[in-house]
């Protein structure tokens, strides 16, 4: 920052800095800033009177009042957590009990516990390895084929 040689020196009677801050400008921001929000205050007053007389919100609400208002319908689930637990004790019912998956084709179900017992016992079903039938044609060819290539 350069320094203007015409500026005269600071006196050391002032207590500020006298080139820097401009008090009357400073006091006619302070007025400014005062007239804005008075102007603004009054303007919300205005606009919150305005609406308080054109928009009824009903009666207030009572802080005291534990009444649940449901919404409308359709509601989807009016109680969740009953509906889980009824849920979950649907499924158990299901893992733990015998019945019918398939009546017409023989199909039943047990309970788990009893499944992995039985899976234990038995191992789990597996395919019996079949040997692979070698086909003559397709050996005789092969070696016809390097015969004739000379390799083998």
């Amino acid at each position: 920052m350069a320094i203007n040689p015409h500026t005269p020196p600071p006196t050391p009677n002032v207590g500020y800095e006298t080139r820097d801050a401009n008090p009357a400008s400073i006091v006619k921001f302070g007025v400014g800033l005062a007239i804005l929000l008075i102007v603004v205050a009054i303007g919300m007053r205005w606009v919150f009177g305005f609406y308080a007389h054109t928009q009824n919100l009903g009666p207030a609400a009572s802080p005291f009042e534990n009444a649940r208002t449901l919404p409308p319908s359709p509601r989807l689930q009016v109680t969740p957590q009953a509906d889980i637990h009824s849920y979950w004790e649907k499924q158990q019912e299901i893992l733990n009990s015998y019945g019918w998956v398939d009546e017409h084709n023989g199909v039943v179900r047990i309970p788990i516990d009893r499944a992995m017992r039985l899976v234990i016992e038995r191992g789990l079903p597996a395919r019996e390895a079949q040997p692979q039938a070698a086909k003559p044609d397709a050996s005789a060819s092969g070696e016809s084929k390097a015969a004739e290539d000379g390799t083998r």
